[in-house]
């Protein structure tokens, strides 16, 4: 019989640990003035674990200037990452602005239009 890879439940685990560890990094030891009210949403790690792509979402700011602030102190945040994880090889981080609440917030609107106009025309 054929041995399962425990590869994908390993990769994540370090998703993960880098989503826990990212988000104590940024709000604790971060002093860019550029990155305020961040929130990690998710991390995907290449198979390989040399990269990372962090999803952030923010409560109020500019998502250009963050992503510019998070991108620039990526080797900021792996270093600290090196220190608190455990693994032979740190990923390299690259920030994305995650705009599925931003989405969100649009689809509610236009549901709660719908139902308004709706609701207009039964009337």
């Amino acid at each position: 019989m054929a041995r399962k890879s425990a590869t994908p439940n390993r990769a994540f685990k370090v998703a993960d640990q880098i989503q826990r560890d990212l988000t104590e990094l940024i709000a604790r030891e971060l002093k860019d003035p550029r990155v305020g009210m961040v929130t990690i949403q998710a991390v995907e790690v290449t198979p390989d674990y040399a990269h990372a792509k962090v999803f952030f979402s923010l409560l109020q700011g500019d998502p250009a200037q963050t992503q510019e602030g998070l991108n620039q102190a990526a080797g900021f945040l792996r270093a600290g990452l090196f220190k608190r994880l455990h693994i032979h090889t740190v990923p390299t981080l690259h920030f994305v602005f995650d705009r599925t609440s931003e989405r969100a917030a649009d689809m509610n609107a236009l549901i709660a239009q719908a139902v308004a106009s709706r609701s207009k025309n039964e009337d």
